[in-house]
């Protein structure tokens, strides 16, 4: 049993709650741009809004909260998509005592209920008609008292929800006496938020972080990461702000007098780059792989496919050498130079041209793919964490990056490797436990947070995760495969958009290859080889048996099963397509495949792939 700790960098001894951090902020700089925001969707401009701005409009929103009658401890739900308002309606939610129940913009109508009910909403504040109407009949049906439900946007006719200008116009008969007696009421081990995991592998289960977790968190971090997170950076939030990560993000940025944007689609991100130029991002390392494989049509296109190839080869090269601290031969330099001239500048140009590094999250990052980007000059710092650990719980470091690794404890952490080879978690974020006792049960073990995710550390104190516990296939023959680097390689291909094992009690592996819609569409354009296979209906898996794509694929595979054992190799393979333009369908939030529910939906597919094969191995 292995363990490695790092020692807290941060005191927060003089912080009451979470709304401390917008409180000393405003006393250091209130004049600082704190956001810079779209207020209307037909408005192009971005308008600039000051810590001090930013307080009042939190001030006179909690205002409202109160006089609608939010009381201490009381439970307000934000379903929207990530914008401004969301950081509105967070903030002002716990200056007004409350709890923040977050809810995905595109949860079920079932979910939406069951996480009404479980958290005893009292209160919802909706994005959109839609999310109005979908907060309104969970709340409606809920067996307990309720408030109603206001909307982010403003009707624009005469019938319409109330929306928050009617919440702020109702809060001025609250006194600032008043309001600061509620600020004050929740201490650092009060519940500040109830977080509901997005089960890639079953139930959703509600996480309450305190605001312990949170500001302590939110130090650390900061502490850490002086070289990303500093006065005058910014950054665009991109990921659902109902995802923990994006909101830890936030608090961070905003406690440093960094300036937040927020997209709501990912879509605007790379237009918006070039606009607001930020200094760092968040991403997932989908995104990544979409911008090189984006970077390798382009190529493709102009018949410089082989070129971008020697490009790409280059600057993983130069990525390594900077990684192991050596300087690049000078054929390496010469190599760059030419390559940088080419391809990297523009790259570095289509992202703002300021951006110091990116931080990946909430998947696994292909090695090689984070070579590449720092090769070009845009290091990424990987991470990893849990809605548990109240986001990052180890972080590679600006001064000490490896890829392949998710980095060391950051401050305030340890990690431990269980004898079964489980990273367990203790330390600032992690939570005291989740909503249901019953779900405690085994969540827990010697005071350490079991993740389940299975990792090893090496002896500078950094953690590799080698997958799921949950995700371990024992063949028919009782060979045990942790199948996530074979899944991890094949993912990495430019077509691919997940890749799933299979085989559990099966005389070999197998694999299911999940196809990118966007990517296909592009490559059929590009190659000629006619109309890209249809999307099938959401929840549907359909196989694709176009014999170019399988010998696309199949060169991936091959590739895959030279990088891992004998026993960790596919014999047999299929090709789908799915509908992953619905997170909360087949993907989650942060587009990770919900392996349960892929699992029904391709069942049919899965069972062809085994057809007429031995019993035994």
């Amino acid at each position: 049993m292995r363990e490695e700790s790092r020692p807290a960098r941060a005191s927060y001894d003089d912080h009451r709650n979470a709304t401390d951090l917008l409180m000393q902020r405003v006393r250091v700089a209130p004049e600082q741009v704190a956001f810079e925001v779209r207020r209307t969707a037909d408005d192009g401009a971005w308008h600039e809004v000051t810590a001090h701005e930013f307080h009042d409009e939190v001030v006179a929103l909690a205002k409202g909260l109160v006089a609608a009658g939010v009381e201490p401890g009381d439970s307000v739900t934000i379903m929207a998509p990530t914008r401004y308002e969301w950081a509105l309606a967070d903030m002002a939610a716990w200056f007004a005592g409350a709890v923040v129940v977050p809810v995905y913009e595109t949860s079920a109508p079932a979910q939406v209920a069951a996480i009404v009910s479980d958290a005893r909403v009292r209160l919802g504040i909706g994005g959109s008609a839609e999310h109005v109407d979908l907060l309104t009949e969970a709340l409606d049906a809920s067996d307990h008292p309720t408030l109603g439900v206001w909307s982010m946007d403003v009707p624009t006719g005469r019938s319409g929800p109330p929306d928050l200008t009617a919440l702020v116009r109702d809060g001025t008969r609250i006194s600032d006496d008043v309001l600061e007696e509620r600020r004050l009421h929740a201490d650092l081990d009060a519940v500040a938020t109830i977080v509901y995991t997005s089960g890639t592998t079953g139930a959703p289960r509600g996480a309450e972080l305190t605001h312990r977790n949170l500001v302590g968190k939110v130090l650390n971090v900061a502490a850490g990461y002086q070289e990303v997170v500093y006065e005058g950076g910014s950054t665009i939030i991109f990921l659902p702000l109902a995802h923990v990560l994006a909101r830890g993000l936030q608090l961070v940025c905003l406690a440093n007098g960094m300036r937040i944007a927020h997209l709501s689609d990912p879509r605007d991100v790379v237009p918006t780059l070039a606009v607001l130029r930020p200094t760092f991002l968040v991403v997932v390392p989908r995104v990544l792989q979409k911008i090189r494989g984006a970077a390798a049509g382009a190529a493709e296109a102009k018949h410089l496919g082989a070129v971008w190839s020697a490009a790409q080869r280059t600057a993983v090269e130069r990525g390594r050498a900077e990684e192991r601290g050596e300087k690049p031969s000078a054929w390496l330099a010469a190599r760059h130079r030419v390559f940088d001239a080419v391809f990297f500048r523009r790259l570095r140009a289509l992202m703002g041209g300021r951006i110091d590094y990116l931080l990946s999250g909430a998947a696994p990052l292909d090695a090689d793919l984070a070579l590449f980007f720092r090769g070009i000059g845009v290091p990424v710092l990987e991470g990893y964490g849990l809605t548990e650990t109240t986001a990052p719980l180890t972080g590679n470091l600006p001064s000490d990056s490896r890829a392949g690794s998710v980095g060391v404890p950051l401050p305030g952490s340890t990690v431990r490797i269980s004898d079964e080879g489980e990273v367990l978690a203790r330390g600032t974020g992690v939570f005291a436990g989740y909503r249901n006792p019953a779900d405690n049960a085994d969540a827990f073990v010697d005071g350490f947070f079991r993740t389940g995710d299975l990792g090893s550390l090496d002896d500078d104190g950094r953690l590799t995760l080698h997958g799921r516990l949950k995700d371990v296939i024992v063949t028919s023959g009782g060979k045990s495969v942790v199948p996530a680097a074979w899944e991890a390689s094949i993912e990495n291909h430019p077509l691919v958009a997940h890749a799933v094992a299979v085989g559990e009690g099966k005389p070999f592996l197998a694999g299911v290859v999940v196809l990118d819609p966007e990517a296909l569409e592009a490559w059929g354009d590009r190659d000629g080889v006619g109309p890209a296979p249809e999307v099938p209906a959401p929840g549907e898996v359909v196989e694709v048996h176009d014999d170019g794509l399988r010998a696309t694929v199949q060169r991936a595979v091959d590739a895959a099963n030279a990088q891992v054992s004998r026993s960790g190799q596919i014999r047999r393979f299929a090709v789908v397509v799915t509908d992953l333009s619905i997170p909360g369908g087949m993907v989650t939030p942060t587009m990770k495949l919900k392996r349960s529910a892929f699992a029904t939906a391709a069942a049919t597919v899965v069972d062809g792939l085994f057809a007429g094969s031995a019993a035994t191995s």
